[in-house]
């Protein structure tokens, strides 16, 4: 697949200028603001701190991006939920530290009719903190690789990665 790095360089800078607009948005479902901060926009683009995505993973998150907003406005049913233990990098102090936290996922489900897609949309809440967003990724059919195993695109069902 012929990949066009302008183009890709366009829409991430586009989806970056939108993205530091939003600040907040209600969610019926948890009756919160939902933050949009940088470490949700990182994570469109890397999986962890340290580990990035394939560029067409992060063209392809930075060009749905925009339909998160008024997802998020009308989600009133949770589709997915995960509440897990972990270390959690925070600046405290003036200096990073790791703290064990209780994270939470709430996983919200779309299906646009008009473009024929399907859209997992992850808040993030980290205990103590105010929700934020941290992913958005299509959920496509299961297709098959070169050995004709089945498999997921993009999402490894790890939703502090995905």
């Amino acid at each position: 697949m012929d990949f066009d790095l302008e183009k890709f360089e366009k829409i991430k800078k586009e989806a970056k200028e939108y993205y530091d607009k939003l600040g907040t948005v209600k969610c019926p479902y948890l009756n919160a603001e939902v933050h949009f901060n940088e470490e949700g926009f990182s994570h469109l683009l890397s999986k962890s701190w340290n580990r990035g995505r394939s560029l067409i993973e992060q063209y392809t998150r930075l060009r749905i991006l925009s339909k998160v907003i008024e997802i998020i406005k009308i989600a009133y049913t949770l589709q997915e939920f995960d509440e897990r233990k972990f270390f959690v990098r925070q600046k405290i102090n003036s200096r990073w530290e790791k703290r064990f936290k209780i994270i939470k996922y709430y996983v919200f489900v779309v299906l646009l009719k008009e473009h024929n897609l399907r859209l997992k949309i992850v808040v993030k809440e980290i205990e103590g903190s105010q929700p934020f967003f941290w992913s958005v990724y299509p959920c496509w059919k299961i297709a098959k690789d070169t050995n004709g195993d089945k498999k997921k695109v993009f999402y490894s069902g790890n939703l502090e990665e995905d």
